[in-house]
This record gives C-alpha cells, structure tokens and sequence, in this order.
C-alpha cells in the first residue's frame, strides 16, 4: 500500500487564514523539543566530569556513598593530603586504613558567563574561590610530609547513600568468611543456633537464615548449577559489612568478634501495649514476674523471655565474684540439664506420635486415639476422659452458687 500524502488542513478566523502540515508537527520520540542544552544539563554534565568522577572507581574496603563527599568531590573524613590509591594498590588497603594521597577533582571549565546563568564573563564565583583555597591548603599539606597518613575509618556521615535524607544510614551485613563460619559451626562443629548466636553476635534468626541459605548453596554446587559469584561480590564490595574475626590466626589472638546486631532485643508483646495503674504496697517488693502478671497471668518477665537468658545468669554469676572456671562449670551444668530437657520432650512427643493411629486418605488424614474411660477422675472432669468438655455442664445457674468473689489477694 503507497504511502499516503500529509494532508493539509487550513483554519480561517475572520480575515485571516492559517494553513499548515500535519507532517510538520511530528518529530522522533527521542528528539527535545529544545534543541539548546538546558542549564541543569550542562551543570550535571559538569558535575559528572568534575567532583562525580571520584565515584566511577570505589575506595578499596571502603563504601562509596554521595554523603562521603563534599560538593567538590572531596572525601569528607579525609585531611588535606589523601590521595586516592591507585589500581595496583588496592591489595594493601584496609577499611580501616588506606593510604592518603593527593587527587582532586579540577573544576568543571564551563562558560557559565556566556550560557547565561547570571556571573558575568571572567568574575570567579565563591565556589570557585574557595576550591582555589583548599588546592593551596593541599598543595601545602602535601610539601609538608602529610600524604602518608592513613585514611580514618568510616563514620555515620559516610554510611549516607542519600544526601538529603540525613536519618537514613546503610546497615552493615554478614560478610561472606562470617556466613561461611557460622555455617561450619553450626553444621561441622553441631552446635546449637544459640550457641553460635552468642559466639558471632548475630540473632538467632539470622543464624538459621544463614545455615539454610548455605545448605541451598552446597547443593546447587553439588548439582553443577552456575552462581552470581561476580555480582555477589560486586554487592558485598559497595556496601558496608561485618569481617570474620579468626581467632585461630595469630594476629587475631586475643580479639573479640565484632557484634553484627543487638541478640537479645526483646518484640514487643500484644499485651503490655496498653497502660496500667496498679496499687501496691509501699512494703512489698515490686518484680518484674508481678509486672508481666499484671499485663497477662501467661506472661513471663523480660529476663525469661529474651533470646538468650544464659547470658543474664552469667552477669550475675560474674558480679557475685565467681572465678571462671567455676562459672564455667555452672555453665556446663545449665547446658546439659538444658539438652536433657528437651530430650526428655522430644521423647515424649515422639511416644504421642507413635500411639496414634492414622489412615492416609486422598484428602485428609483420620487420626485415632486409644482413650481409657476410667480416666475420667474422681469428679468425673479430668482432661484426660473422653467428652469432658462437652458432657459436663456449668454450674453458674445452680441455686446456691456464690458468683461473686469472697476474697481479695493482697
């Protein structure tokens, strides 16, 4: 079919008459209706050769976030005479430390004069001034001897990947040495998750997290499956993350692990989310088991209910003056009475599972249970006989029956 022709459409208004293409109208999607570079163009364009060029190539073991940097592409938290390292460096610098060298970003050579964004031709603006007085402060620094000092490490400030929003920080995570240690400790070495939560600082959530991803990982190796080594390593390299002490290697020796997150952050419970006010005794002596009763009669007091609560018997063992190896050995002895106990459970519901009866259907399951009918107690209200949650009724409508309390427990 040919191509058909751009019609032409004509509009009269009064005397005057006004012709025009259709074809004249349309453009290419990707074409600006403004054929001049916009001011904010030009500035981002000069921001991306000047002071952005620092962020095409990362610190080695160090994040690179827009809040590290001032306006001018400067590292906030370095001094005067850093230089960023070379490519060939990257091996011998740390997170913690890194060589300071001299490397500036030169200002964008823009006409700003003539582009038309109200300094004239030739006048230098205050930016300017001031990124003239500190290449004098550097230029000094560094004929002083100051380029060898090492980079400090990482502060709040650094840790800000959005300038302006100044209340968001970028939270470490688990470095792939730590997920892998965590991993033979759990797996290898058998001990519990809490156990290794306490050794690693890490929550007891994220230590299963971890042991479960791992296990996934070594069965997609173990099936020839291909992993996103190099873009997991790309991530890890560009956020900030917490590093595996050894503790087996010498210049390790006698270093703590460093603490990933809090362990023992107790959630919050439905039931004290409301406010009490509960008359005692100027006498009597207030405990947290009375305040967690006063919430709910089931609710058990913080120091009971936190992830780890060995460890709050072991502060106290500690302040009572123990030596270590006798809290070692009340630890030992909290530890197998522990591993007894939940033997002696898992025991037990191992003997209910095998005393019930099932028979597989295609939807459901028929579960059957033996019940003796002897075993319905002296009252006949035991839980243990059949029906007794049924077959009994309430006595609140008896005649007779006291309903309303007779007592108060102080």
């Amino acid at each position: 079919m040919p191509p058909r022709l751009s019609p032409t459409f004509s509009l009269s208004f009064g005397n005057t008459a006004w012709e025009k293409t259709a074809a004249a109208s349309q453009r290419q999607f990707s074409q600006s209706s403004c054929r001049q570079a916009t001011l904010r163009r030009r500035k981002f364009y000069d921001w991306l050769n000047g002071p952005g060029a620092q962020l095409k190539e990362r610190i080695p073991g160090s994040t690179n976030y827009l809040g590290a940097y001032d306006r001018f592409g400067n590292l906030v938290r370095a001094s005067p005479g850093w230089q960023r390292p070379k490519p060939g460096e990257e091996k011998s610098v740390s997170k913690e430390s890194a060589p300071k060298v001299a490397k500036e970003s030169e200002p964008a050579d823009t006409d700003k004069g003539s582009e038309g964004d109200g300094t004239p031709a030739g006048q230098e603006t205050a930016d300017e001034l001031e990124m003239a007085v500190r290449r004098n402060e550097q230029d000094k620094k560094a004929e002083m001897g100051d380029a060898d000092q090492q980079l400090p490490p990482e502060t709040a400030e650094d840790l800000r990947p959005f300038p302006l929003n100044k209340h968001f920080r970028s939270q470490p995570v688990l470095s792939e040495e730590l997920r892998e240690a965590i991993y033979q400790r759990v797996k290898r070495d058998g001990v519990t998750v809490s156990l290794a939560s306490v050794e690693f600082g890490v929550s007891n959530e994220r230590v299963g997290a971890v042991v479960r991803l791992k296990q996934m990982e070594k069965e997609w190796i173990a099936q020839g499956k291909t992993l996103a080594l190099p873009y997991s390593k790309a991530v890890l390299d560009m956020i900030p993350t917490t590093p595996y002490i050894d503790p087996s290697r010498p210049e390790n020796k006698g270093k703590r692990p460093i603490i990933h997150e809090p362990i023992n952050d107790l959630p919050v419970h439905p039931a004290t989310r409301q406010q009490l006010f509960v008359p005692v005794a100027e006498s009597y002596q207030y405990t947290r088991t009375d305040a967690g009763k006063a919430f709910d009669n089931n609710l058990l007091p913080a120091d009971v209910r936190i992830p780890h609560p060995e460890l709050v018997q072991a502060e106290r063992e500690l302040a009572q003056g123990l030596s270590f190896e006798e809290r070692r050995r009340l630890a030992t002895e909290r530890y197998a009475a522990e591993k007894a106990k939940k033997d002696r459970e898992e025991k037990k519901k191992k003997a209910e599972e095998a005393a019930l009866k099932r028979i597989p259907q295609r939807r459901w399951d028929f579960v059957f249970q033996d019940i003796n009918t002897e075993r319905v107690g002296k009252n006949e209200r035991s839980e243990k006989g059949v029906g007794w949650r049924y077959g009994f009724p309430h006595e609140d409508r008896k005649k007779g029956q006291v309903k309303i309390p007779t007592e108060v427990d102080a």
